[in-house]
């Protein structure tokens, strides 16, 4: 049996004919300049995380990017965020000249710790971002406290937790800004490229709807120094299509979860859950000692396999040359060497559950 890390063609399948029929009437009417499927989508998944004001982006990276130069955030300024993350999310610090500060993650959930976070404030923090990492949700309340006390902005990186909740509030809720990403393998992807920010305040909304589109403010009036982060009009066509599933399709992954929490909890340390938390499971990561075996062996069987992350952000060539601070890093350094995502997607049969989870234990009893 094959099973692969996630199944791009899986997804296709139940809306291709309703796609398609959408594409040859975007495509008859040609508004592909912000036009109403960008605008609908804005609308709708806006209203799905609960916020007041959401803008379709070329990129979850762009997001990032977005959202630090609409809170003016650049050169002198740092701004924390977890080591253990894409390295996206480290990268748009360093695009628009400020300091990325890396800190570690609590050993459970490896989201960014709160204290790691209060150890490596100085005069120059700017702001935090939280990264909802796997799919399940950072601690926030302390985090909005340290914001708080210290007057810092919190762009919450919401790649990886299109529906997730902390509390009864949706994540991209929370902070200054959220930031998301429709990459394929998202939650919510497109085919192809595109992302997302939310906020509740009507200043930030305006002030990245105009850099996303070159300072716009009228066809012939540039406020401001802009850039080209718009989101193409047939993403959206695939996202607000997409859209009406997501609940559903993240309750499967939950099934789907519960039902490797059932059979590999004797053979390797699973993803947890904090309470008040609701854990989308975008990946389904184990921890486990013999972790590139444990991969060989999927692999020789037709199980597709991820590592997230093999090399840690602080540990990146990338930023050799680039000013940055690092905090204590016990647990990501730790928890790199272990970590293994197994299968988890919507589309996933019981007898692939089965067949992922029967394989994972079989290794595990050795």
């Amino acid at each position: 049996m094959k099973v692969p890390l996630v199944d791009l063609r899986a997804s296709l399948t139940p809306i291709r004919e309703e796609l398609f029929r959408r594409f040859e009437q975007t495509l008859d009417d040609m508004q592909l300049f912000l036009g109403p499927n960008v605008r609908g989508l804005e609308q709708e998944f806006a209203a799905y995380c609960e916020v007041e004001h959401g803008l379709g982006v070329s990129s979850g990276t762009d997001a990032l990017s977005l959202a630090f130069r609409a809170l003016d955030i650049g050169p002198g300024d740092e701004v924390i965020v977890p080591s253990l993350t894409f390295f996206a999310t480290i990268e748009a610090v360093v695009h628009v000249g400020a300091t990325p500060v890396m800190v570690d993650v609590t050993p459970d959930t490896l989201t960014i710790d709160p204290e790691a976070i209060a150890a490596v404030l100085s005069d120059r923090t700017k702001a935090i971002v939280p990264v909802h990492l796997f799919g399940h949700p950072a601690d926030m309340d302390p985090i909005l406290e340290i914001a708080a006390d210290r007057d810092l902005r919190v762009v919450e990186d919401c790649a990886q937790a299109h529906g997730a909740r902390y509390r009864g509030r949706c994540c991209g809720s929370m902070g200054d800004v959220g930031t998301f990403s429709f990459y394929f393998t998202k939650n919510l992807g497109g085919f192809g490229e595109g992302g997302f920010v939310t906020t509740n305040r009507a200043d930030l909304s305006e002030a990245m709807g105009q850099i996303r589109n070159h300072g716009h403010v009228s066809k012939f009036e540039h406020a401001r120094i802009g850039y080209n982060y718009r989101l193409d009009e047939m993403q959206a066509v695939i996202l607000r299509l997409k859209l009406p599933h997501l609940e559903s399709n993240n309750k499967r992954r939950l099934a789907i979860a519960n039902r490797y929490d059932d059979r590999l909890r004797d053979v390797a340390e699973l993803p947890t859950i904090d309470d008040g938390c609701r854990h989308v499971y975008h990946l389904y990561p184990i921890r486990i000692s013999n972790r590139d075996a444990l991969r060989d062996h999927l692999e020789q069987r037709g199980i597709g396999t991820g590592i997230h992350y093999r090399i840690p952000g602080h540990r990146q060539a990338a930023l050799r040359d680039v000013p940055h601070r690092i905090g204590s890093m016990a647990v990501t350094d730790h928890v790199c060497t272990r970590l293994l995502s197994i299968p988890i997607f919507p589309e996933m049969t019981d007898e692939q559950v089965e067949y992922v989870g029967d394989t994972v234990l079989a290794f595990g009893r050795g």
